[in-house]
């Protein structure tokens, strides 16, 4: 079946893969199915907002231009997923075989900040544990279940949605600190078992980006969110983009990255790599 597209097949770097990505009515996730399917990848999207990701699967449809609607059906797909329930994560990998005969890519993006509260005493065990269970646990059934799939063909990827707070202590909650440093965890070991089956694990630790979840955090919007982080930032002059997650998952997805496996890489211009505490108050006393 003859079809056209925005992109020439020798610049397609997925091409003919398989792809999930949770988390995908928004944000990196999105942005990431957009990236994806670009690039000649046949990508499902799973999320718990169902309005949302049905409207980025006809955004898509309407974007890469294929002369057959059915066409455009196969290449881009939604399926509900609550990645805390071991029964619906399940049902999204057996849709997805069923559908397209195999997996090659699952990117276990979802993920939730949880209550702002940056105390230790104003934290509650309730929150604590919802902030772990959706990170942790859901990035967890993601990898297994995706695991089960791809250990008999010997192949795939796994990756997973850090942050640069797997690394460093301050900005972000007691939660989401402790479940992107499980999930780098999480990361590691899979490498060390996927990797005789050839499946390559990794993880992608983006600074704070002007997202959906990030402009609810802080309560600002866009515009104001990406001037704090420029200020803060060690690379000036550029503002972070959730495509620039999605450009990183794309190259740790394709056969460019043949070879790598159990990195978490930080996607944050240096942010990471220093601390100018001491600098900026010794300022104050050289004033």
């Amino acid at each position: 079946m003859e079809t056209t597209s925005t992109l020439a097949p020798s610049t397609q770097r997925l091409k003919g893969k398989v792809a999930i990505i949770s988390g995908g009515a928004s944000g990196f996730g999105k942005s990431t199915a957009k990236l994806f399917v670009k690039h000649g990848a046949k990508v499902v999207i799973c999320d718990v907002e169902d309005e949302q990701g049905h409207c980025v699967c006809e955004e898509i449809k309407a974007s890469i231009h294929y002369n057959d609607r059915e066409v455009a059906e196969e290449i881009i797909s939604y399926i509900h997923c609550d990645i805390t329930n071991e029964d619906e994560v399940k049902n999204l990998i057996d849709l997805t075989i069923s559908k397209h005969g195999k997996l090659d890519i699952m990117f276990n993006n979802a993920g939730i900040f949880g209550d702002t509260a940056m105390s230790v005493l104003e934290t509650t065990s309730e929150n604590f544990k919802k902030v772990f269970e959706t990170n942790v646990y859901g990035g967890f059934l993601g990898a297994k279940h995706a695991a089960r799939v791809m250990i008999p063909r010997k192949s795939g990827v796994i990756l997973f949605t850090a942050s640069g707070a797997s690394k460093i202590a301050g900005p972000a909650t007691h939660a989401y600190t402790v479940s992107k440093h499980a999930i780098v965890g999480l990361m590691k070991s899979l490498c060390v078992e996927m990797g005789q089956y050839g499946i390559r694990v990794n993880a992608i630790s983006p600074h704070a980006t002007s997202t959906p979840l990030t402009t609810n955090i802080f309560g600002l919007d866009n515009a104001t969110l990406d001037k704090v982080i420029c200020e803060s930032s060690v690379l000036k002059g550029v503002v972070p983009q959730a495509l620039d997650v999605a450009n990183v998952a794309l190259f740790m997805a394709s056969d460019e990255a043949k070879f790598v496996s159990g990195l978490n890489l930080f996607l944050d211009g240096g942010y990471s790599v220093t601390n100018p505490s001491f600098s900026m108050a010794l300022k104050d006393y050289l004033a």
